[in-house]
This record gives structure tokens, sequence and C-alpha cells, in this order.
């Protein structure tokens, strides 16, 4: 009979620790499901889906205008949707759309990662413009303002999209490691291997909007590997 050693042992269990702890979880988006901050959430159809809109009904205090999913907590995995973003009617001539996903929320937002988009980016004549379509933020303490400054280039790069049209995305999680993917690519558009809140923090999946933008999202899917 063949013998199993201890060290075998351990590597199989390892690997079944990994496999039977990623959790997927397909979440139908619902304005029920989620904790508004600074921002107002509907259900609407858009664009042939099913999804919830998001919008700014007064001036935000700061950056943290989110809808934090219920009952989530996250650390380490995946998270996928569909969004859309686009200036509202009335927005000033900065307004690019801006939405996005924040993960590792704090209950009281005091902490989170987020990676957004700026989908008038996407195709402007202006390469420069081009080259700031995504966007890695982390609050508090490093707004894009700060990060461009210090930084410039390292936390924000181009990706194909369009205002008002669905962008699919997706971001993976491992500690102090984030790779932000749009629309099904390969390879990732923008890589952040420094996470600023650290590689312990764990917390919420929300839904962002910037300012005077309106957003909409669908397809959530989150899998979480601890």
């Amino acid at each position: 009979m063949k013998k199993i050693t201890t060290t075998a042992l351990g590597l199989s269990f390892a690997l079944f620790d990994l496999l039977t702890s990623a959790q997927a979880q397909e979440i139908a988006l619902k304005p029920a499901l989620l904790t508004p901050f600074q921002v107002s959430v509907a259900a609407t159809d858009y664009k042939g889906k099913s999804a919830v809109a998001l919008e700014m009904p007064k001036m935000a205090v700061n950056e943290k205008t989110v809808a934090v999913l219920k009952d989530i907590d996250f650390h380490n995995g995946t998270i996928e949707a569909t969004i859309s973003g686009q200036p509202q009617a009335n927005a000033g001539e900065g307004a690019r759309g801006f939405v996005g996903i924040a993960f590792r929320v704090a209950a009281d937002t005091s902490k989170m990662e987020l990676f957004y988009i700026r989908p008038t980016n996407g195709r402007a004549n202006d390469q420069v413009r081009r080259n700031h379509s995504t966007q890695y933020v982390s609050m508090p303490g490093f707004p894009w303002e700060k990060l461009r400054k210090e930084t410039p280039e390292k936390y924000e790069a181009y990706a194909d999209m369009v205002p008002a049209e669905w962008t699919k995305v997706k971001i993976e999680v491992k500690d102090e490691t984030a790779k932000f993917y749009v629309n099904g690519a390969s390879q990732p558009a923008l890589i952040v291997n420094d996470l600023k809140q650290g590689k312990d923090l764990r917390g919420g999946v929300g839904l962002w909007i910037g300012p005077g933008s309106l957003g909409h999202f669908t397809d959530l899917k989150v899998t979480k590997l601890d």
C-alpha cells in the first residue's frame, strides 16, 4: 500500500481548503439590500437589464458617496459587476460620469479601497484624459489628487469605455494587491501592489459614484477566498 506522508496530507488539506473556501455569491441588486451614504438608490430597468441607479441628492461633504451591501464581509477574492456612468444633465464641466466599486468598506465608511472609471475619458481626443480612464483611490488619506501629484501614472490607466453604456469590471484582491479588469480583458488595466489601508483590512462591498454623476449597477458577483 502506498505510504502517504504528513507533508502530502498537509498539501492535500491546504488545496481542499483553498477550493472549498471560495464562495461565489451572485447578487440581484435591490435598494433594500443596500445602505446608502450621501446617495439615493432606486430600482430601474436600464439598457435591457434590471439594475439600481445611484445619484447624489445634494452636494456631498466628502468622497464617501457609496451604497454598501448589507451582510457582506470581504477580505480577499473577486468582485465582478456591470456598471454604467454618465454626467448628470446639470453637471459641471469637470464631470466624467464617475462610477465604481468600493471594497473592504468599514461599517461607518471611515475606511475603504476603491476602483472607479471615468467613462467620458475612454474615447476622448486628448491622450492625457484617456490615460485617466481608470482610477484607484483609498480612504482616508489617498484621494486621486494626492496620488496623481505624488506618484503620477501609478494609480490610473487607460481602458476603452463609453459613457451611459454598460461596462463590465472585475476586481481581484489578494492581501495588499488588487487588479482591475475592464470589459472582459484577460489582462488588468490597472494593478495596485500597495493597497493603502493595509493587507488586513476587511469590510463591505459598495457601489460608488462621484460628483455630478448618474450611475447604474447590475450583475454583481462576489467570490470570497477567506
